[in-house]
């Protein structure tokens, strides 16, 4: 071979070598040039498909929506409660508009208003994204967008309409000037209170024009605009003023981040409360708590609160009209005939609250707000600023029972598992020390957890809670409808109910008992209708979030606090009884602010709140002796109110109020409670129930303090014999000199062995 030949066959060679391995399943689809090639081949398709659209999409005329119509409120038999839709609207010029408020808008809404091209896309497409998962309306639109959508398009959260809001505001940002666009987004905004545009908002809010306006009046307007409804002063709950209060810090500190105001002139701006607002015609009495509690349902559940007062509604509310009489009779006849302001100051101050609900299909059937809704708009039955005091102790023990908690020795929570009863016992097992007081100072020594359920023994559940985890006690409650736990430190303080909730929330959680441990959401909305909009109603049943045996054990525990605690006076000894067996709990909070009762029989619950809310301004002396100013609206005492001597415990007026209403509202239902559990007062000893209770009642209420004092046993003897023996070797709870000392660990016996009946039961 010569050498060209060679040189070939060499050459030849190394192209073999260099021949590429051919590649064999699915890796012959996917190359990194094949991957780049497509995405930039789908992103000319997306740019081409969106330019298509943005010649193809006008700016639309005015959305037909703003025109408003009448919505009509009826009740479940078809009888209209109240039409609501004035339209509240009136267009300025944004000169009108003083420029550090027009400024404090655009800080908080949009900071980079005068510069953008009218589209926020990075957070467009964080809002579709979140749109296409199922997160509902997302933030992240700017003022042109905002605009855009409340003149152009509807509330509606969809892709689509996310579309054509990206394409109608960037032609818009390009027709209009910024000023324009500003003043279109004032003008057009909805600030609630059925209030369109600032102008409308500023007397509202504050009665004056919007050119009247301060900064700090003007910021809370613009601090409104995420959820106008959540952040009305007048009717917001804690967390509602928290969250507007902290926009209008943000509003006012972004506006010092652009330049717009100095630190010095920030540190002078002081947050103005909007005063109360003017209630419309046909709102008196009730009417106005019902049409507010179902709105409310109805914008939580995700009708938005601008499309709701747009109008077009029907709304067929769940309140039966024949119990809601009876409520407000019942409330009538046990508490305001016996206010009488002009002889005692505090009846000024006495605030009833009552929620009841269907514990088998979640309606609420009556529904009690406050005297009048043209004169005290924010509504008890809501309101969840008060703490529900010992009416929580059920959650407590639900917990303990849900799951199979144990006591600091290892003995299981049962109804008669003893406990140390002692005032002032520091509780064991907690990093956090608390030795809670019985009420009255009271020790009980061992005593079994059914009887410190009936007497309401703050040191057992407090023990108890540790006992049961005190995270899964405020997990239990939040699964059992108090909301207003949710995120809550879950501290020992809070087993005394020290966390405020509503008279709506602690009936869900008594329904929730009721129905069998299976989770109940009161709902006052039965049907939603409009002819361009769609209401799915959630389904207020939920699911199991305590096993049915818990359940049923409480409720078994609960019917002892009627029939043998501190309810026995009202509730068990009522004339319109009928042998219906109920279960309930009694609750008084320090220093007398509030009184509750919450029962349920087999068809109804019941959660009845009174609770003192200063009149007026006033000065009272705190727990260290110094006088404080309590504001209007403020917490105040109730000792002395209505007539009743010394202190109001949930057992007197609650419990009355629940007696008189329930037991007439339920006639013709079930009288025993269907219960698979073993133990608990219901059980053990086997319950039977009368029309009235054997004996002779005694003549001071159940619950209401003795004049004895505190230690030495009553002498008048209890209107109920003791289910159990007495043993001859225990002096009566609470002479502490002579009591011996409880051992260690508290022997078990059976329920109420060794602790004699007390006509002196604490709630």
């Amino acid at each position: 071979m010569g050498r060209a030949e060679e040189r070939r066959a060499r050459q030849g060679g190394t192209r073999r070598g260099k021949q590429k391995v051919k590649k064999k399943g699915i890796r012959r689809f996917f190359t990194w040039k094949k991957v780049l090639g497509t995405f930039f081949g789908l992103c000319l398709l997306a740019m081409g498909a969106f330019y298509v659209i943005y010649l193809m999409v006008p700016i639309p005329s005015d959305n037909a929506e703003a025109k408003l119509e009448s919505n009509v409120y009826k009740l479940s038999n078809g009888q209209v409660l109240a039409r609501t839709g004035v339209l509240n609207r009136e267009t300025v010029a944004l000169e009108k508009v003083p420029v550090p408020i027009r400024e404090s808008f655009v800080a908080l809404e949009n900071k980079t208003f005068y510069d953008d091209k009218g589209v926020d896309f990075k957070g467009t497409t964080r809002g579709i994204l979140k749109t296409l998962m199922g997160k509902g309306a997302q933030g992240g639109s700017t003022i042109t967008q905002q605009y855009v959508k409340n003149n152009y398009l509807t509330q509606e959260q969809t892709v689509t309409r996310k579309l054509k809001e990206i394409v109608i505001s960037l032609k818009v940002d390009q027709r209009y000037t910024k000023d324009e666009i500003l003043a279109g987004y004032m003008n057009t905004s909805y600030y609630g209170r059925g209030a369109y545009g600032i102008q409308a908002a500023a007397q509202a809010y504050y009665g004056k024009d919007v050119s009247k306006l301060t900064l700090s009046e003007g910021t809370y307007l613009a601090a409104l605009l995420q959820a106008p409804s959540q952040y009305d002063w007048q009717t917001a709950g804690p967390v509602g003023r928290d969250l507007v209060q902290g926009r209008w810090n943000k509003a006012l500190d972004n506006m010092v981040e652009m330049k717009k105001l100095t630190p010095d002139e920030r540190k002078k701006v002081t947050f103005e409360p909007p005063h109360d607002a003017k209630v419309a015609p046909g709102m008196e009495g009730q009417t106005g708590y019902l049409v507010a509690a179902a709105k409310a349902e109805l914008i939580h559940n995700g009708v938005d609160s601008a499309l709701l007062d747009r109008g077009g509604w029907t709304i067929t509310l769940n309140i039966d009209p024949a119990k809601q009489k009876l409520l407000e009779s019942a409330v009538k006849k046990d508490l305001t005939d016996k206010l009488d302001p002009k002889k005692r100051k505090v009846d000024a101050d006495l605030q009833a609250g009552a929620a009841s609900v269907d514990p088998k299909t979640g309606s609420v059937v009556a529904l009690y707000g406050g005297q009048d809704f043209i004169k005290h708009q924010l509504s008890n039955a809501t309101n969840t600023t008060y703490q529900p005091a010992s009416t929580f102790k059920p959650v407590i023990l639900a917990a303990a029972f849900n799951q199979g908690a144990e006591t600091q020795d290892g003995k299981p929570i049962k109804a008669n598992t003893v406990y140390d009863g002692d005032s002032k016992r520091p509780v064991k097992g907690s990093d956090i020390a608390f030795a809670p007081p019985n009420e009255d100072d009271r020790d009980y020594g061992p005593i079994s957890v059914q009887d410190a359920m009936n007497k309401s023994v703050n040191s057992v559940f407090a023990q108890m809670g540790v006992d049961a985890h005190l995270d899964k006690v405020r997990d239990t409650a939040v699964a059992m409808g108090m909301a207003s736990l949710k995120g809550k430190a879950p501290v020992p303080a809070m087993t005394l109910g020290s966390y405020g909730a509503s008279p709506l929330q602690m009936a869900a959680v008594y329904a929730t008992l009721d129905n069998h441990g299976k989770e109940v959401t009161p709902s006052i909305v039965k049907t939603a209708e409009h002819k361009d909009h769609k209401y799915d109603k959630p389904d207020p049943i939920g699911s199991q979030v305590i096993s049915r045996d818990a359940a049923d054990s409480v409720t078994s525990v609960l019917t002892g606090v009627v029939d043998d605690g501190t309810a026995q006076g009202s509730v068990a000894s009522a004339d319109n009884r009928d042998g219906k067996q109920v279960a309930g709990k009694t609750g008084t909070s320090d220093d007398n602010k509030s009184a509750w009762f919450t029962g349920y029989t087999p068809d109804l619950v019941t959660s009845v709140g009174l609770w003192g809310e200063a009149a007026e301004p006033r000065t009272v002396k705190g727990d260290d002796g110094k006088t404080v100013t309590v504001p209007k609206g403020g917490q105040v005492s109730m000792t002395d109110g209505a007539g009743e001597p010394g202190r109001i415990n949930g057992g007197s007026i609650p419990a009355r109020i629940w007696a008189a209403y329930t037991f007439d509202a339920v006639k013709g239902g079930a009288d025993k409670f269907d219960l698979e559990t073993d133990q608990g007062a219901a059980k053990e000893p086997a319950y039977t129930p009368s029309k009235k209770p054997s004996g002779t009642p005694s003549k001071t209420p159940s619950g209401t303090p003795s004049k004895t004092p505190s230690g030495t046993p009553s002498k008048t003897p209890s209107s109920t014999p003791s289910k159990t023996p007495v043993d001859p070797s225990k002096t009566p709870s609470g002479t502490a000199s002579h009591k011996p000392k409880p051992p260690t660990t508290p022997p078990t016996h059976p329920t109420g062995t060794g602790l004699p009946d007390d006509p002196l039961l604490p709630n």
